[in-house]
């Protein structure tokens, strides 16, 4: 019975994946399809009533459009303004001043202020700007994608300033502190290894690594060394945004001295008119302003500034959606959310910029014409999600799993993780569906909880490469929707690799007593 359970349950999953990357059909479509068989098998066979498959689904689209949809909307739309008002022109001849290796600038933009996103704002931030700025300078968008998801695989965890191991900490009653420290040390070899596929990835292999080493180095060690120290000792909280804002300023401090060749492989092909920075400061701070006030604009509004935080952290509605037993309550919180930062930030870049009402407008307007496929496509993955949580089909798939794999379940713990992620796109709500189950498991196998538990969001960080969510936010970011069937089957491998060594690091920390 459990086995048949197991088989129905991952239907949604094993039509994503074969949908995808074998049929080659668009995301929207696919995560549609998804929904359609995950509701019809919630209602006919989990016997979930149609008001509670309904309001299930209903309450993931809302969801998904707040905050999700809202932080990737407002990360494009700083991007396109950027674009409409020449800022990026400007920005990719200061970068270009930096380095003009794009393998330097993949590391800066990509892993840096990759992971200060994260650790600010997750949501997808960490893919969708990044690699739309990535792109605007020049370098290959399908492989800037791919990196983003790689690279965001590991900062999860740590993400929105420790949401997901605050909330991992809460649902199986374990101190934060001792558990930060055990995330960051599943993590960290992982963590370490992460730049170093980045720069492979855009390489297009390992020789990509001649002549960067030192750097790719520099920006390992100079991210994962702080980030590892703070988890310790500080909690959950700011780790990634420690480790990337000393990570940044090492990066470009040593690009003054390394990799200056301007002529070699992979140096940056800039048209003439491009080269050489023509304006000032001023020019250039007006440039980088929509980047800059979302760097401040999330930190006063998060909890490292109390007194601002706290002001407008109840300006929020909380509502119940879904009609029956155990309804989550889903909050809307209508000031302090990254997207209505990032979207004051953009606003006021704009009008820095000197764009006009009229402009700005337009520029939203194309945005949410260009990227409706997107949306919806997150709106069927959330709704999906919300529907398999609610009828149980989540836990059926986990819980024969568990009974399958015995006294090797820390091998595949990171894999449910994993597949936690997949089917929701988010670490924090990975850590809701499974973060008691794992460290439940652990105390029935005699285990540490506590590590059983840091190997759950380990995984959910990890499946988030392979998630249609984040990965249709990665395809409208570089401007090519309906490249989701490609992006996945080259970010898998990745994904394969990963989860391998998650599973060995969480089976040989078991072994040693961790």
């Amino acid at each position: 019975m459990l086995f048949v359970k197991f088989i129905l349950a991952i239907l949604p999953i094993l039509w994503l994946v074969i949908a995808l990357s074998v049929l080659k059909i668009a995301g929207h479509k696919a995560c549609l399809a998804a929904l359609i068989i995950t509701a019809v098998l919630a209602m006919f066979y989990w016997k979930l009533s149609l008001i509670n498959t309904v309001t299930a689904g209903l309450e993931g689209i809302l969801n998904a459009l707040w905050p999700i949809c809202l932080v990737i909307v407002a990360a494009l739309f700083t991007y396109n303004l950027t674009l409409e008002t020449g800022a990026m022109d400007k920005i990719k001849k200061m970068l270009a001043g930096v380095s003009m290796d794009e393998r330097v600038l993949l590391l800066i933009i990509g892993w840096g202020f990759g992971n200060f996103m994260e650790g600010m704002a997750g949501f997808g931030t960490a893919v969708a700007i990044p690699a739309s700025m990535l792109a605007g300078i020049g370098l290959n968008p399908m492989r800037a994608v791919i990196a983003c998801l790689v690279v965001n695989s590991t900062p999860t965890a740590f993400g929105s300033v420790g949401v997901p191991t605050v909330t991992l900490a809460s649902i199986t009653g374990l101190d934060v502190l001792p558990l930060a420290g055990d995330v960051a040390l599943i993590q960290f070899v992982l963590t370490f290894l992460s730049p170093f596929f980045m720069v492979c990835i855009m390489g297009q292999g390992i020789k990509a690594l001649k002549g960067v080493l030192p750097m790719v180095l520099i920006a390992a060690l100079s991210f994962t060394v702080p980030w590892f120290i703070a988890a310790q000792v500080i909690g959950c909280e700011l780790p990634n945004i420690i480790g990337s804002i000393i990570s940044l300023i090492c990066m470009v401090a040593a690009a003054r001295f390394l990799n200056r060749d301007t002529e070699g492989e992979y140096a940056i092909k800039l048209a003439e008119e491009d080269q050489g920075v023509d304006f000032g400061i001023s020019e250039g701070v007006k440039a980088w302003s929509p980047f800059i006030l979302i760097f401040f604009l999330l930190i006063l509004t998060s909890t490292l500034c109390p007194p601002i935080h706290d002001r407008i952290a109840g300006i929020a509605t909380s509502v119940i959606v879904y009609a029956g037993e155990n309804g989550s309550t889903l909050t809307f919180s209508w000031i302090n959310t990254p997207g209505v930062m990032i979207f004051i930030a953009a606003i006021i870049g704009g009008i820095i910029q000197k764009a006009s009402v009229g402009t700005m407008l337009r520029v939203l307007g194309e945005t949410l014409i260009k990227y409706w496929k997107t949306i919806l496509t997150i709106c069927s993955v959330m709704a999906t999600a919300k529907i398999m949580g609610y009828s149980g089909m989540i836990s059926d798939i986990a819980n024969m799993l568990v009974v399958a794999t015995g006294p090797f379940y820390p091998f595949i713990s990171p894999l449910i993780g994993a597949l936690g992620a997949f089917v929701t796109g988010s670490g924090t709500s990975t850590c809701v569906l499974f973060g008691g189950l794992q460290s439940q498991t652990a105390v029935s196998l005699g285990l540490n909880p506590s590590w059983m538990a840091a190997a759950n969001v380990m995984g959910a960080g990890i499946g988030k490469m392979i998630c249609p969510q984040g990965i249709a936010i990665g395809a409208g970011a570089i401007n090519a929707v309906g490249s989701e069937s490609e992006i996945l089957r080259s970010v898998f491998k990745y994904f394969v690799f990963y989860v391998v060594v998650a599973g060995v690091i969480c089976y040989a920390g078991t072994i040693i007593g961790l």
